[in-house]
Order: C-alpha cells, then sequence, then structure tokens
C-alpha cells in the first residue's frame, strides 16, 4: 500500500508463517482463542456468548483489550467465515460504542480478521490478515483529531497490527509444533 491511503480505502495487512505441523493441529491452536490472547499485544482475555465454547459459524465473543492510546474497552467479535482446518474470520465490533454509537451489525464492523490454512510439504502455511473498517473505531477517533496526517497514521497502525500479527503466528506455530 501507498502512502496515501485513507481510512475510507479499507487499508490492510497480512502475515505468514510456516508452521511444521499439520492442518489439524494449527487448527486447534487456532481455535483455542484464550490461548491465542496470551500471543497477542491488545487482546487480553475472552468471554464466549450464548453458550458457544469455541469458534463456530455465528458464534460471538467478548474480547477485553488493552491498547497504549485507545485505553482498555470490550469488542464483540463475530465468526463470520468457519471452514475446519482451513478458514476462520471475525469481524469485530464496538458493542459498548466506544469509538461511536454502539454496534453490533456486521456492516459497522471496526475490522475483519481471518486466519487461511494452507497445506504445505511437511506443514501448514498460516496466513493472518485483517482489513480495517468501515465502521468507527479508536483509528478514526485519532484521525478526527489529526486529519492532515490520516495516511501517516494508518501506516502506524498497519505497522503495529503487523507486529501483533507477528507474536500471534508465532504463539500459534510454538503452540502447534509442540503438540506433534
Amino acid at each position: 500500500m501507498g502512502d496515501d491511503v485513507r481510512y475510507s480505502d479499507r487499508p490492510s495487512t497480512e502475515r505468514e508463517v510456516f508452521v511444521a505441523a499439520e492442518p489439524a493441529r494449527v487448527w486447534a491452536a487456532v481455535c483455542d482463542v484464550e490461548e491465542l490472547a496470551k500471543g497477542s499485544p491488545e487482546l487480553m482475555r475472552t468471554e464466549w456468548l450464548d453458550g458457544a465454547t469455541g469458534p463456530a459459524l455465528g458464534a460471538r465473543y467478548v474480547g477485553h483489550n488493552e491498547h497504549p492510546v485507545a485505553g482498555k474497552g470490550r469488542t464483540l467479535a463475530h465468526i463470520t467465515e468457519f471452514e475446519p482446518e482451513r478458514l476462520l474470520t471475525w469481524a469485530v465490533l464496538d458493542v459498548d460504542g466506544r469509538f461511536g454509537e454502539p454496534a453490533e451489525a456486521l456492516e459497522r464492523r471496526m475490522a475483519t480478521w481471518s486466519f487461511r490454512l494452507t497445506p504445505a510439504d511437511g506443514g501448514t502455511l498460516l496466513h493472518q490478515s485483517t482489513v480495517i473498517g468501515p465502521g468507527p473505531s479508536g483509528l478514526t477517533a485519532v484521525i478526527a483529531r489529526m486529519p492532515e496526517k490520516e495516511e501517516a497514521v494508518i501506516a502506524y497502525r498497519l505497522r503495529e497490527m503487523g507486529e501483533g500479527m507477528d507474536a500471534t503466528l508465532k504463539a500459534v506455530k510454538e503452540a502447534a509444533e509442540k503438540a506433534g
């Protein structure tokens, strides 16, 4: 992405890692959302809703997050794609209305995150991606205060999210490879 990316462009970033484990073991690590929170620099803990105990199409959980600028807050994660050993996607919503009206509708998501698993010789290629927006978020709040710096703010946040993905992928890799 160039330096002229705007929030309305739905900026994104992605990372990938090779895991020396079959897709079933990688999938088990990816689906252990509580364990994933331990590798995340922002997601501190999760609470499954509506009797769910793990990812499934339509399942939801509350994420308790901490960020040095945005502070502490809750989000609602809604599983939107679930293909065992292949794809896990969730939308993140501002359920408490920290950055606008409280949102539970998917079209007001702050971001969409995905894990994609691809079998590879000797293991699994694990890909993580995120797309920001279209709903308001902490990023839109910062941009509103400094509209002339929108591109720099987005670039900074994408780097930060990428570093978080690196940490998460490392944790998944270690968990899946140890399970073998």
